[in-house]
Formats: structure tokens, sequence, C-alpha cells
């Protein structure tokens, strides 16, 4: 299916897509998003860092966006929870690519958003990573990078959102990894994420109060009892309980 209603919301792109296929929730486009990208090969401090960063963001209300990538990618949107994650494909909705996020891509599927600007039936080529990558910075009100070497794709989503004037964060690395990054943070084009627990405040207090909970988050944060929000939402709550976006203590249902 087609979607194009959302597309002029995207950031200054060079050249907007003329249809939109995916499959899903596009309601999750009219939610404040922000995009995270990275590495394909990350380290285990950056792996803990993007998902802890990714769901902290999320339970805050905040949509994440990547690009259904192996590494940061597939980080970022399994710490969302796949519920409330936007995936964007470098080939057609009717493909699951890279074939080891198959899974993941499944599950987004089902309980959160893909979306392509290519025909169902499209085969990646090295082209379309890079229509890809601008659709994800687009969508998202500001760029996360949380590990990435120079001359690497991530750096081409910074130019995109350099070019769109979209706000870049970055996670702070030690000398001789991420080279990248350290570089931003140096030239004054993009921050560090310090604290995040203040990061996530701060940027979730920015769509506070453009959306609501989804019907399933303002009824968890009731603290209901378990077996009774099982009834209510039986889909809704073994995925959010699996990603982290909810917990259950003493029988009840807690939002974190």
């Amino acid at each position: 299916m087609k979607i194009t209603e959302h597309i002029r919301e995207f950031g200054k792109m060079k050249r907007y897509p003329e249809s939109l296929y995916y499959k899903g929730l596009p309601s999750l486009l009219s939610r404040p998003k922000i995009s995270m990208v990275g590495t394909r090969r990350p380290n285990a401090y950056t792996r803990s860092m993007t998902y802890e960063l990714s769901k902290k963001l999320s339970v805050a209300g905040l949509v994440i966006v990547s690009g259904a990538a192996a590494g940061v990618d597939a980080l970022a949107h399994e710490g969302a929870g796949t519920a409330n994650t936007i995936a964007v494909l470098p080939c057609g909705i009717d493909h699951r690519y890279p074939a080891s996020n198959g899974i993941l891509i499944e599950s987004i599927e089902k309980n959160g958003l893909i979306i392509s600007p290519f025909e169902p039936d499209f085969l990646a080529t090295p082209w379309s990573f890079v229509v890809r990558n601008e659709i994800v910075v687009a969508l998202g009100e500001a760029l996360i990078v949380t590990e990435a070497d120079l001359s690497s794709g991530s750096m081409r989503s910074v130019e995109y959102a350099i070019a769109m004037e979209k706000p870049i964060y970055v996670l702070p690395h030690r000398l001789r990894e991420s080279s990248a990054t350290r570089q931003l943070v140096r030239e004054g084009k993009a921050s560090a994420i310090d604290d995040i627990d203040l990061f996530v405040a701060r940027m979730s207090q920015k769509g506070k109060n453009s959306i609501e909970d989804t019907p399933f988050i303002a009824y968890c944060r009731t603290n209901p009892i378990y077996d009774e929000a099982v009834v209510k939402f039986p889909s809704e709550i073994f995925e959010a309980e699996l990603s982290g976006t909810i917990e259950v203590r003493n029988g009840r249902v807690w939002v974190g």
C-alpha cells in the first residue's frame, strides 16, 4: 500500500519520494520521532548504550526510526520495542533485508511500521541505501549517531542532518574509538550525550504536549493487574514485556 500524506512532513530532502509503501501502523508517523544510526559492528559499550538510550526514549513516548541494518540499527529497533519503532528499508517491503534481521523486521511489520519508497519487489542496490539513509534522517526530529568511523555510511546520514538543519547527538567515546563522532563534537557539529536520563527528559519534553500515550501505555501507567492487562491487550502486553517497555512486579504492570 502507498502512503503519501506524511511525505511533506519530512525534512528538507533533495528529492521527495513520490510514494511510500508500508506494512504496519502508519499512525506512528504522526508521533514525535528520533532517528538513530551507527556502525554495523558496534563495540560492547555502544551496544549497551544504544539499547538503553533507545529503550528510555521509547518509554518516554518517542518513536525510534532506523534502517533495519545489522548492528546499531537493530539495537535501536530492539531497544524501542517493535511496537514503537519505524524501519526504513533499502529494498521493497516484500523483502526482509538483511536476512540476518528477518525475524526482527517481521516483528516490526506486525507491531510497528516498515516503510520503503521502492516498489514491493525491489531488491536493494548500493544507491538505494543512500535513499534509505536520507529518509531515516528526515523522519526524525533529531539524529543520534551512537558510533561511527570516518567515511562511513553514518557520516552520509550526518550530512543529510546538517543540510536539514536537524540537531545531531552522539555518545561520548574513548580515544581511538568512533573517530567520526568524536570529530563531530570537536567541530561543534554534534553534542555529546553525557547523561542519558537528562537527555531523554529533555527530548521527551519537546513532544509531551503534542501527543498522548497509546491506549495501551496509558492503561499500563495505571499499574493494572497483569491478568486483566493480558485480557485487554493480549498481543501488546507480551511484546512490551519482551522488549522491556513494561515490567511485571507483584502481579501488576509497570511502565519502564
